[in-house]
């Protein structure tokens, strides 16, 4: 048995109980995660390619930098455990700017730029997202007026790519109408119409001046009779 005052200088039990955890050490891949267990996880991507310790529990996955808590997860049995703000800013633009806010800040900005961003997410392609959110870009360093009216440029010209729109940002000409050509579409002057392309062509007769079976054979007796006077005479003759 204890004696009572060997028990008065035992130190009292923790209020939580000692939580059990594995450390491990990993390098951030480019895709700003770490791996844990089966599970990945993201961190700052400011750290990619940078070997960090991470610590995990039952619950959650702490990640650390040279001793400094950078990122905390819930734990996960597999997957990913993603969150956007780790990204770059280019990648965190792409992530939030969904096809669905798109369309709402093409509405904003006019109906050219609407029928644009609509055509453009017209399937599950990923790259027609990223043009749509770089033209909509466009707004920031031109303006939401200047971009509707190189929209409606773009497609009145049957071309509303991001590329076309951007040029005829850069270039001050989405306010300036382009004549459309008439008459001869603006061919040069030495090009002729028909009648003086074919001027020189000799026509086939027609099928009431075409000459007759008869008339034919006929003619062609009388070359054999002028070729016969041609022809040496026999000299017993």
């Amino acid at each position: 048995m204890f004696d009572q005052a060997e028990a008065g200088t035992l130190t009292p039990l923790p209020v939580t109980a000692f939580t059990l955890a594995e450390w491990s050490r990993a390098k951030v891949a480019p895709d700003v995660h770490v791996k844990c267990g089966k599970a990945l996880y993201s961190v700052p991507w400011r750290l990619i390619g940078q070997l960090v310790d991470i610590r995990a529990t039952a619950t959650m996955v702490q990640v650390f930098h040279h001793g400094e808590l950078v990122k905390t997860h819930v734990r996960k049995d597999k997957g990913r455990a993603t969150d956007v703000a780790d990204y770059p800013p280019e990648k965190i633009a792409f992530h939030t700017r969904t096809p669905q806010w798109c369309r709402e800040r093409a509405e904003q900005t006019g109906p050219a730029t609407t029928a644009v961003i609509a055509e453009l997410l017209d399937g599950p392609a990923l790259h027609r997202l990223r043009s749509a959110q770089a033209i909509l870009n466009l707004a920031g360093k031109y303006s939401d007026a200047r971009l509707e009216a190189a929209c409606r440029k773009a497609a009145a010209a049957g071309d509303p790519s991001y590329r076309t729109i951007r040029n005829i940002l850069a270039a001050g000409l989405e306010d300036i109408e382009t004549d459309r050509p008439t008459g001869d579409a603006g061919a040069p002057a030495f090009l002729h119409g028909p009648a003086g392309l074919f001027a020189d062509v000799i026509p086939f007769p027609t099928p009431a001046e075409a000459p007759s079976a008869e008339t034919t054979s006929e003619a062609r007796l009388d070359r054999r009779d002028d070729a016969g006077d041609d022809e040496p005479h026999d000299a017993a003759s």
